[in-house]
């Protein structure tokens, strides 16, 4: 485990997820539609990353935004599956995060729009990332060259996506990132106690209404490859786990690094502390996010 403490600064996530949580308390009936867009705000505290273009397009059905920095290596491709609950975000809401880390690494990005609850519950977005990821290897992208990475829910579909070409007997990518990943459908991890006078966006409540959003009545929380904390990470790629010290779902987090050791994965664990869920949407504001985002380049070319 490599825990930090970048020190007291501002935090426009903090700042941002507070005046979300006022938002959802005010309106506790807000439509889907307004709550998406209120989501589609996450990307604000990015900077944009400099030398770095985008693209549309739909690769194995899934639409999805190109990400691709001055002289990457577009053989090295990031697949990356956005946070939201399953429901909300976007590839507009965290493509600028996805230029940031794809820079430091020298490679290309692929942020998935894929389709989200409860309109599509699982196994719908796993099913496009695995569809995104077999079209890949399609174009001739070696399977090790393609890494798994997102953030929350997206961090969930990253391991998973892992998880389910395993199972079927697929290649399976060579590296997976995790920012934050939210994986307990039980909603039972004790940091949700004792990190929730310090999280200022995630609660209880708010993860029970998107658990029942993307589960239906159909599957069970304990299905792993919606709840990976009950897969099977035997043979599972090189791991890089991240969280804030201060967020509800750290114990997600090192639930997954301590199940993954025990597996024998190569697994980083990255606690910083006094940060937020998916601190490094702060990339180009803060110490703590760009510091991380080094230490994932780092990682990465280890």
């Amino acid at each position: 485990m490599n825990a930090q403490n970048p020190g007291a600064q501002q935090d426009p996530l903090k700042d941002l997820y507070a005046d979300w949580t006022e938002i959802m308390t005010a309106n506790p009936e807000l439509s889907m539609r307004l709550f998406r867009s209120i989501f589609d705000e996450w990307g604000h505290p990015t900077t944009e990353p400099e030398d770095v273009t985008y693209a549309n397009e739909t690769v194995g059905g899934v639409p999805g935004i190109w990400v691709r920095p001055a002289g990457a290596d577009d053989q090295q491709i990031l697949l990356f599956t956005h946070g939201g609950g399953f429901a909300v975000g976007s590839a507009s809401s965290h493509r600028k995060l996805a230029g940031h880390v794809a820079k430091a690494l020298g490679v290309v990005a692929l942020v998935l729009d894929y389709r989200r609850a409860p309109e599509h519950p699982h196994p719908a977005g796993l099913e496009d990332a695995v569809s995104a990821f077999l079209e890949l290897t399609d174009r001739g992208i070696a399977p090790e060259d393609i890494t798994s990475i997102g953030d929350s829910a997206g961090g969930n579909l990253a391991v998973a996506t892992a998880l389910s070409l395993k199972a079927q007997g697929k290649p399976v990518p060579g590296r997976v990132i995790a920012f934050s990943p939210w994986l307990d459908m039980e909603n039972k991890g004790e940091t949700l106690k004792t990190n929730d006078a310090t999280d200022a966006l995630i609660s209880e409540p708010l993860l029970a209404g998107m658990i029942a959003g993307v589960l239906g009545d159909t599957t069970s929380p304990t299905e792993p490859l919606a709840n990976p904390l009950y897969g099977d990470f035997a043979a599972f790629p090189r791991l890089y786990i991240n969280a804030g010290g201060d967020e509800s779902l750290l114990d997600n987090a090192t639930r997954l690094a301590d199940l993954a050791e025990a597996a024998g994965v190569d697994v980083t664990l990255s606690v910083v502390d006094g940060q937020q869920h998916v601190f490094p949407v702060n990339a180009g504001r803060t110490a703590a996010a760009d510091e991380e985002i080094a230490r994932i380049a780092a990682w990465y070319r280890g």
